[in-house]
């Protein structure tokens, strides 16, 4: 009798911030898969509003209730960073057409890069479809009255304090 092979996903992203878009992929991700691992990609040429431990540190507390959830920074390509995590699928969410385009150009690079992986894409709850991190950057920052309020309707609630206090500092 042979061993039951587990079934490991990387979703990927830079998530400055984490949105609820985001933590609805992770958990629908998590009851597909035995194990999802979410990569915060550090990208040198981005300027994030948070840092990437700051990321990894709400990550690790929106899913600190879900077993099969880890959370992990990474450099360099994801395809590179799915080989070290010993993963066989890339987790990608789909918000709207352009994201589609994109997403599907991004999937046949990795897939001439790496064959071996595959690329699922999940569709955006339709709650969540228009959430985007820099449309939650927008509102944080340029809606002089912005509430925790209004921002719990895009965020995960470790998150809005942290923004609120992140963009008035600048």
């Amino acid at each position: 009798m042979s061993a039951k092979r587990q079934r490991t996903a990387i979703y990927a992203g830079t998530f400055d911030p984490v949105t609820l878009g985001h933590e609805d992929i992770v958990l629908r991700s998590a009851k597909l898969f035995d194990e999802v691992i979410v990569g915060i990609g550090i990208n040198p040429d981005k300027h994030p509003l948070f840092s990437a431990e700051e990321r990894k540190q709400f990550m690790e507390e929106i899913f600190a209730h879900v077993p099969n959830v880890r959370v992990e920074c990474f450099t360099g390509l994801t395809v590179d960073f799915a080989h070290e995590c010993g993963a066989s699928v890339m987790v990608r969410g789909v918000r709207t057409v352009s994201d589609t385009e994109l997403e599907f150009t991004m999937a046949l690079a990795n897939h001439t890069i790496a064959p071996e992986l595959e690329t699922v894409f999940l569709m955006a709850a339709e709650a969540y479809s228009h959430i985007s991190s820099t449309l939650i950057k927008q509102i944080a920052t340029m809606g002089q009255n912005t509430s925790s309020e209004q921002l719990r309707k895009f965020v995960p609630v470790p998150v809005i304090q942290p923004l609120l206090e992140r963009v008035r500092q600048q």
